[in-house]
């Protein structure tokens, strides 16, 4: 497990957390689904480096 892969499943797992709360307080639909889809590709990203490099 590199650097990168985990600062990009850091990142991911942050911004999941915020796409959550933004649902939670009822912000723009658009906002919310940005951040969920920013979240995915960051996971994804982390995910596909982990198995690269391993």
């Amino acid at each position: 497990m590199n650097g990168v892969s985990t600062l990009l499943i850091f990142v991911g797992l942050f911004l999941l957390g915020g796409a959550v709360s933004f649902w939670k307080q009822g912000m723009p639909r658009g906002v919310t689904t940005l951040l969920g889809v920013g979240a995915a590709l960051s996971l994804i990203a982390g995910i596909l480096r982990l198995e690269v490099w391993s």
